[in-house]
């Protein structure tokens, strides 16, 4: 890989990991959010009237607070990833006409402003619009991938969408250790007349979260450079007008419709998962750190070693394969399990599933779309991919409280045979490229 694409590679790469921490950092302060809002907003708000209603849903009242604290966290998630499916699909476009590095600096830009505004987010609406602006701005990951299918041959195409897997990984782990880290600073503390123009005690993560973006924000316009070559005015208006008779790619819709089952299924158990290791084996939040990081370093492996040496050797629609039978059964065993051997057996599968099938579809996709259509067909699928952990996380907090965590697992391991069938029909690509490999790149 030329010096320029890998310097690209790894602006891409600082874009996936911000975004995503930006998404995460939310995940350990729901708790301590909603004691702060509800008592200001009053039970008449928008908040109050939201949190009586969840409370139904609990399955007794002793754990109906605790219950409606987790939702109210996956309710903010949810927002942003809704926000994300709606956006993916139209930002990839939009970089396929003019540009990746345009789009990403327009979609940056957005993220850092987002970021002001929950700095200043004193009021529970204004977080809300901050959630909902940062989720629009975020799919910017589709264009950040596309351009990774700018930048790579066949033969480099999966080690960069396992590359692009790690950032997205690390992002996950990172994030939440922001987010807690941010908390422990209270500014009104510091400043008590900063309250009166909506400083909070938040505002510290929202701090951090806005100068990672200006970070990136600076990385982009400093060193990367256009990777998609951009139409002039009279393809832009020919390709406008060939969208009313363009034909479906073929593979893209399967491809979507595996990627959106099995993130559903895996956002539900990302999301009860802290639970599950607190009923099984009383753990607290310490231990659940150790929970996230064992399955962030298995994903770190999978998609770093195994899915960049291998992928186009074995095949991606293989390797595919293999993680998608590995999910299901890891599932069962965390249904299954009371013990800590168990527990993280299961977890380990989950850990190699996810970081086999994530980069691996991506990759197909990728291939099965036109070169001047690479962002429309990466954000049709991260779209796919932000509407399930939309909905997966919420679907499975109320299996979960509803019929408890065996069925609520159970039930996940048998969804997930549903991506497995329909990835059996995946257009085949044709045999991998032999392309050496240079060990120095």
């Amino acid at each position: 890989m030329r010096k320029e694409a890998r310097r690209a590679l790894g602006v891409v790469c600082l874009t996936v990991f911000i975004d995503l921490a930006g998404f995460s950092i939310l995940f350990p302060l729901g708790p301590a959010m909603l004691t702060w809002y509800l008592p200001r907003e009053g039970t008449e708000s928008l908040l109050g009237v939201a949190i009586l209603f969840f409370q139904q849903f609990a399955a007794d009242d002793a754990g109906s607070a605790f219950f409606t604290a987790v939702l109210f966290g996956g309710i903010l998630g949810s927002l942003y990833s809704l926000l994300q499916f709606l956006s993916a699909p139209f930002w990839g476009r939009l970089s396929d006409r003019y540009g990746r590095r345009r789009i990403l600096l327009i979609t940056i830009s957005g993220t850092a402003l987002s970021y002001i505004v929950w700095f200043f987010s004193g009021a529970f609406w204004l977080l809300i619009l901050s959630r909902l602006f940062a989720g629009l701005m975020a799919g910017n990951i589709a264009v950040a991938t596309a351009a990774v299918s700018d930048i790579t041959t066949p033969a480099e195409r999966a080690k960069g969408m396992a590359l692009i897997g790690v950032a997205f990984g690390l992002g996950f782990i990172i994030g939440p250790a922001l987010g807690a880290a941010g908390a422990l600073i209270d500014l009104t503390a510091w400043f008590p007349g900063a309250s009166a123009i909506g400083v909070n005690p938040f505002s510290v993560a929202a701090l951090i979260a806005l100068l990672l973006s200006l970070l990136n924000l600076w990385q982009v316009r400093r060193f990367f450079p256009e990777t998609a070559p951009v139409p002039d005015a009279s393809a832009i208006v020919r390709g406008s007008v060939a969208v009313l008779f363009r034909k479906p790619i073929p593979g893209l819709a399967r491809a979507g419709v595996v990627y959106f089952l099995f993130l559903f299924v895996f956002s539900g158990m990302e999301f009860t998962l802290t639970f599950l290791a607190m009923e099984r084996l009383g753990y607290g939040p310490v231990e659940n750190v150790r929970i996230f990081l064992f399955v962030g370093v298995v994903l770190l492996l999978t998609q770093g070693i195994v899915v960049r040496r291998y992928a186009h050797r074995i095949g991606e629609k293989t390797l595919a394969g293999v993680g998608l039978v590995t999910g299901p059964a890891a599932m069962l065993i965390l249904a299954l399990s009371r013990d800590q051997p168990l527990f993280f057996l299961g977890l380990a599968g989950m850990g190699l599933a996810v970081g086999l099938v994530t980069p691996t579809i991506a990759t197909l996709v990728s291939f099965y779309a036109p070169d001047h259509e690479q962002g429309r067909a990466i954000g049709s699928l991260r779209g796919a991919g932000a509407l399930a952990r939309a909905i997966g996380p919420i679907t499975a907090a109320l299996i979960y409280w509803r019929f408890g965590s065996a069925a609520a697992y159970g039930c996940g391991g048998v969804l997930l045979l549903l991506p497995l069938l329909v990835a059996i029909r995946l257009p085949a690509l044709h045999a991998p490229s032999a392309e050496p490999e240079n060990p120095g790149e």
